[in-house]
């Protein structure tokens, strides 16, 4: 998209979502989002992904049964949050609960994208969404995986997202729990 001026991009990315309303194709549906989200990563786009509402798009995909379109909504979301209007219109449209019901997903890309998403959205008013109990135990879990990716990450966001008292405290409560973290199964390698 580098040949475009800001008009022809949002054009092009108008296009787009008009598409993804328009069909009644799943495959199309998913190509689209896949699109989106790669485009996502262009701070050149952000400013016309957010008129366009992508975020709520990208949001509202998290909650569907299709495994793709939750994949593509998680990695579009992680990568407008890196851009500090978009963090802060995802935390303001109530996102940190539907990217931390992400981290129950079996598929390792939709995994990493909510830890790294959760990375991205964590400010001082949203630490205590960003880390709560639940959360903390979900990523003490995603460190011991085998999955070094998984593993690795989920280590960083203990290290440098947590206290040291709610690692501790997690750490407490899993060891009285054989069970899953808050009902969170680790994803299939």
């Amino acid at each position: 998209m580098d040949r475009f001026c800001p008009s022809e991009r949002l054009e092009y990315l108008q296009g787009l979502v008009t598409e993804f309303q328009d069909t009644d194709s799943e495959e199309a549906k998913e190509q689209i989002l896949a699109n989106l989200a790669n485009f996502a990563y262009d701070p050149r786009n952000m400013e016309a992904l957010r008129m366009l509402q992508v975020i709520e798009l990208f949001l509202d995909m998290l909650t569907e049964e299709n495994e793709n379109f939750v994949e593509f909504g998680i990695g579009g979301l992680c990568n407008l949050s890196m851009d500090r209007e978009c963090r802060d219109q995802i935390v303001e449209s109530g996102g940190i609960p539907l990217v931390t019901g992400c981290l129950s997903s079996h598929r390792d890309e939709t995994v990493l994208s909510s830890i790294t998403t959760l990375m991205n959205l964590t400010t001082a008013a949203s630490h205590s969404q960003t880390t709560d109990s639940g959360v903390v135990q979900c990523m003490l879990r995603f460190s011991l995986t085998q999955n070094p990716r998984l593993s690795n990450l989920a280590t960083v966001y203990l290290q440098d997202y947590c206290t040291q008292g709610q690692v501790e405290e997690a750490r407490k409560h899993l060891q009285g729990h054989s069970q899953t973290a808050v009902g969170i199964p680790l994803p299939k390698d």
